[in-house]
């Protein structure tokens, strides 16, 4: 059997999740994932929607903290350098506003079932892990990248690109999570079609963004797993991006035929 911290492993993971980020992109244009505004009790039990968001959130954060701090020893410390440190950094700085803010955030009392929250705990998990385990495992011993990963990555057109897009990619995020929150006025339980920032041009403007970070990140540390990550990240959103579409369609006919909104990319889909 093989180890977690072997190439080994981790490779065929990769190449598992690759194939499952293809069967999810299929399954989700016939299932919709049952939470948000596609909650559905056909899911079974479901739970408080803010504790759910930090138990399936949170896991990923933990993993990298902790890959990380443990890589000190592996090496003779090489992922201390600023490159590491920088990949570290800008993956917690998405996952800790995702973990410990956004749920603290959410207004109202909705519910996740138990079944969405358990499967997102084990993504976060294994995402964390094959992040975690090629940066500052693999990396370190990887030829292209011990050469490549020094402070000289810090001024490569890959690095700063890629963080540009990342950056974009996140305030798109978070401008369009602050759209969706102030929708309603407290006690207001009617439904709208968000209208501003992206949202002018799709209707999930916050998944756009997301893919868009993760697109950044894949492009700064120029990697497999973070191309895979981009990969997952797409064939999750994008198909539940459509029901949001088909959803707000049914709602707001007249608006839709106005204002020729796309899915999740502006302009294309």
């Amino acid at each position: 059997m093989q180890s977690i911290y072997s190439t080994e492993f981790f490779y065929d993971l990769l190449f598992v999740l690759f194939l499952v980020g293809f069967v999810v992109f299929v399954a989700l244009y016939f299932v919709d994932a049952g939470y948000g505004k596609m909650r559905s009790d056909k899911w079974g039990p479901a739970m408080n929607n803010k504790a759910g968001w930090l138990l399936m959130e949170a896991p990923v954060f933990l993993v990298m903290l902790y890959l990380y701090f443990k890589s000190f020893h592996f090496n003779g410390g090489v992922t201390k350098g600023v490159p590491y440190l920088l990949f570290f950094l800008i993956f917690e700085f998405h996952y800790f506003q995702r973990s410990f803010i956004f749920p603290f955030l959410l207004k109202g009392n909705s519910k996740m079932p138990f079944a969405i929250m358990i499967l997102s705990f084990i993504w976060n998990v294994i995402n964390g892990y094959i992040q975690g385990y090629f940066l500052f495992y693999i990396a370190p011993t990887d030829p292209f990248y011990m050469h490549a990963y020094t402070t000289s990555w810090l001024t490569d057109p890959r690095f700063i690109i890629g963080t540009l897009i990342f950056f974009t990619g996140w305030a798109i995020n978070m401008h369009s999570d602050y759209v969706i929150r102030h929708l309603r006025k407290p006690g207001d339980t009617n439904h709208y079609l968000p209208k501003k920032g992206l949202y002018k041009y799709v209707t999930s403007a916050n998944y756009f963004g997301e893919i868009t970070e993760w697109l950044g990140f894949a492009i700064l540390t120029w990697s497999y797993a973070g191309l895979v990550f981009f990969w997952f990240s797409c064939c999750n959103l994008i198909p539940r991006a459509n029901s949001i579409y088909l959803k707000y369609e049914k709602e707001f006919p007249e608006e839709f035929d106005r204002k020729k909104l796309k899915r999740i990319i502006p302009f294309i889909y």
